[in-house]
């Protein structure tokens, strides 16, 4: 693999004050946007209301599929409901697409019809979103690495302070030029900017809805990793697939030499399954056969 650092579980504690904490101060900033936008007939501020309207439906779902993860597995979920944060992950970016037209839609409309606005209490409220947004971010900032939804919630927010920041400079420049047009170019950059950061995570989410391979997960050096282990003749029925945002399972057919004994034996599973945490897989299903045997539906990786 090429690192030896172990993937680390969020810690749910830090987590869920966080995503409370988001979804709190973040909804109360979307009031005082929207009314704003509203009051100064300003698209950029409506505009960046419901992209960070959105961005708390997205907390809101990521803290309810992050609760849904920690529900003990049945007789009917075996594995919990740990799939729900991948589904959500992929719910976060569809949403956020949906707003994206609404935004071009309203934004094109204005080209048509536009409108004298001011700058300043445009750059004020946004100069708050700037805060809000960071100090939001920053809540998620150390288990991003480590959940999908994390790390969606934190691209979003801090996409929201770079386009708040873009909308204060804005706000400046409608004040001293009267350049009225700005606040629906700015509407349309802030599109772009969505769309930059939920594209990724429309992919990824995607990906795992249809049980594809893990980002960060490559298969040659899974297999070379097994096969390097003392013992392993070959691996084949490889298969590698995110059972939430987070965790990561896999299954596969080891072949080792017919003479292996059973204290052998283990040693070896313990030793790949020792192999594999390094590459975030932390559930491994492993099948011994013997170089004696033959898989006849054995398909190499």
């Amino acid at each position: 693999m090429e690192s030896h650092n172990h993937q680390h579980i969020p810690n749910a504690a830090n987590l869920n004050r966080a995503f409370v904490i988001g979804i709190s101060i973040n909804a109360l900033y979307v009031v005082i946007e929207l009314s704003a936008g509203f009051y100064y007939n300003s698209l950029s501020l409506i505009s960046d209301a419901g992209h960070n309207l959105s961005d708390v439906a997205a907390l809101a779902l990521a803290l309810l599929a992050f609760r849904l993860a920690k529900v003990k597995a049945n007789d009917k979920f075996t594995y919990g409901y740990k799939k729900s944060t991948i589904l959500v992950s992929l719910i976060n970016s569809v949403v956020l697409f949906i707003a994206i037209g609404g935004i071009i839609w309203e934004s094109f409309s204005r080209f048509h019809n536009p409108v004298e606005i001011q700058g300043i209490p445009i750059s004020v409220v946004a100069g708050i979103g700037i805060i809000i947004n960071t100090v939001s971010a920053f809540l998620f900032f150390k288990d991003k690495d480590n959940d999908l939804n994390v790390k969606g919630a934190y691209m979003h927010l801090m996409a929201d302070a770079a386009v708040s920041l873009g909308v204060v400079v804005s706000g400046v420049l409608i004040s001293l030029f009267h350049i009225y047009w700005l606040d629906m170019v700015m509407s349309l950059v802030i599109v772009l900017v969505i769309f930059y950061s939920t594209w990724n995570l429309f992919k990824d989410s995607l990906s795992l809805t249809l049980d594809g391979v893990p980002k960060g997960i490559k298969l040659d050096q899974v297999v070379s990793e097994i096969k390097g282990v003392e013992g392993v003749l070959d691996v084949h029925h490889l298969h590698v697939w995110a059972i939430s945002t987070s965790q990561n399972a896999m299954t596969a057919h080891i072949i080792i030499h017919s003479n292996t004994g059973m204290e052998q034996l283990n040693l070896i599973k313990k030793k790949i399954k020792h192999e594999l945490e390094h590459a975030n897989i932390h559930h491994a299903t492993l099948e011994f056969e013997t170089d004696l045997e033959n898989c006849n539906d054995a398909i190499l990786i």
